[in-house]
């Protein structure tokens, strides 16, 4: 799994990192998201998922590697 942001995509709502916060956090001046960490573990892949559906701007898509 790969996780792929477009933070030019970004309106900093926040879902994905309410859905996943060990995944994403917000930048503490624009609230841009960006990944924790880049080789998110596959039991994470729901919760990565459900970031990704809940984003209203689709800044966040998982891929399968």
């Amino acid at each position: 799994m790969r996780i792929e942001i477009f933070p030019e995509k970004c309106i900093g709502v926040g879902q994905c990192v309410v859905a996943a916060p060990d995944l994403f956090e917000q930048n503490e001046d624009d609230g841009i998201v960006y990944l924790v960490r880049d080789d998110a573990p596959e039991d994470r892949r729901d919760a990565a998922i459900a970031a990704a559906r809940l984003c209203p701007t689709l800044a966040i898509v998982v891929h399968d590697d």
